[in-house]
């Protein structure tokens, strides 16, 4: 079984996440820039994170043989301080980037006045650069975000095919696949969507423009859940097929927009280079 996570913050995961998710056949992955959980407090810490995003994670990917790119934006929670609104300025220089695959996250945190200018913006710079945008919808008031992001992104001129509307759940789903969006979903511990639940909504709207991801970061996440996703779909009677269109091919055929998205063959072992770096740096500690 092939894997490719469309949505996880792995700078927040561990090696051992990285191995792990190679046993269970994740090949690729994307990682979108978000926050912290501690806000920043400068725009320059903005731009550090940038260059780790397209510099030292895909390098530490590649020891465990897992193809990582990124999408990079000014999240929606950040967009309401000020303090951190200056990125916006400079996004130009990064979405020109050949791993950068899509603008985001953008969207929704609180729907403020501050978040609306902000996912304009960068829905424009979607249609500048000719590349995807993954937007956010926001985790209170849903249904009402969800509509609010669709209205926005209709405004916007954006072709529906190039976003991705992630977090969605059962009262969500219906109306961005009949926008002609595509539908995200991040299968959790205990929150968000489970597995059982992924499976019912398969069953009712098909396979097609429905990315599945695990969405793991700082918090109680599990980088592991597309694969449990893929078992369960397998367990509920769906053919290899449609496992390999959810967790392979959609994924693939939504970042390939971007025209940026070479993915190698995918070796059956991370074949390291022990002694592979990354500006002087590598991820052996102690001696030889």
């Amino acid at each position: 079984m092939r894997i490719f996570d469309p949505h996880i913050h792995m700078t927040s995961r561990t090696t051992d996440d990285y191995e792990a998710m190679h046993a269970a056949g994740v090949r690729a992955v994307v990682e979108p820039a978000f926050w912290l959980g501690q806000p920043r407090t400068s725009p320059e810490s903005f731009y550090d994170y940038f260059d780790a995003l397209l510099g030292w994670e895909p390098y530490r990917a590649a020891q465990f043989g897992i193809q990582h790119y990124c999408t990079i934006a000014l999240n929606p929670k950040e967009a309401n301080d000020p303090r951190c609104t200056p990125v916006l300025d400079e996004l130009d220089r990064y979405l020109a980037k050949d791993r950068v695959v899509a603008v985001g996250e953008i969207g929704y945190d609180s729907m403020t006045p501050e978040e609306d200018e902000a996912l304009a913006r960068q829905l424009q710079l979607a249609v500048e650069h000719g590349l995807p945008a993954l937007v956010h919808t926001p985790h209170r008031d849903k249904t009402a975000g969800t509509r609010r992001t669709l209205d926005v992104v209709r405004e916007s001129g954006i072709a529906p095919e190039l976003v991705v509307l992630d977090h969605l759940n059962e009262l969500t789903v219906g109306m961005v696949l009949d926008s002609g969006c595509w539908a995200g979903f991040s299968v959790y511990p205990k929150t968000k969507m489970s597995e059982d639940r992924m499976i019912e909504i398969l069953k009712e709207f098909g396979t097609a423009r429905v990315l599945v991801n695990s969405a793991a970061d700082w918090g109680r996440s599990d980088p592991l859940k597309t694969r449990r996703t893929a078992d369960a779909m397998l367990a509920a009677g769906f053919d290899d097929d449609r496992v390999d269109t959810v967790m392979w091919r959609n994924p693939v055929a939504f970042y390939g927009q971007s025209g940026r998205l070479e993915l190698d063959p995918c070796p059956d072992e991370p074949g390291r280079d022990e002694d592979a770096t990354f500006q002087g740096n590598s991820i052996r500690r102690g001696g030889a």
